[in-house]
């Protein structure tokens, strides 16, 4: 399983915004975004709460994207 945590890089150095639950030891991928490096706020969302979102709206994507749906968009 995949876990996502925000931090910031500064120094050669990586700091985390939480401690990964569960997470002792582990391999990781560091991906460098291309904004403005200020500090680190909290996200809204943890990657483990939007993928539950994702999960839980999933039920709703057939009638969601069926014909005639783009009627409720003018509401």
């Amino acid at each position: 399983m995949l876990t996502c945590v925000e931090g910031a890089y500064r120094e050669g150095r990586v700091d985390l915004l939480e401690t990964p639950a569960g997470v002792h030891q582990a391999r990781v991928i560091v991906t460098f975004l291309p904004a403005e490096l200020t500090p680190p706020s909290r996200p809204d969302l943890t990657c483990g709460e939007a993928a539950e979102l994702r999960w839980k709206l999933s039920a709703w994507e057939e009638d969601w994207n069926a014909p005639g749906m783009e009627a409720y968009d003018e509401l």
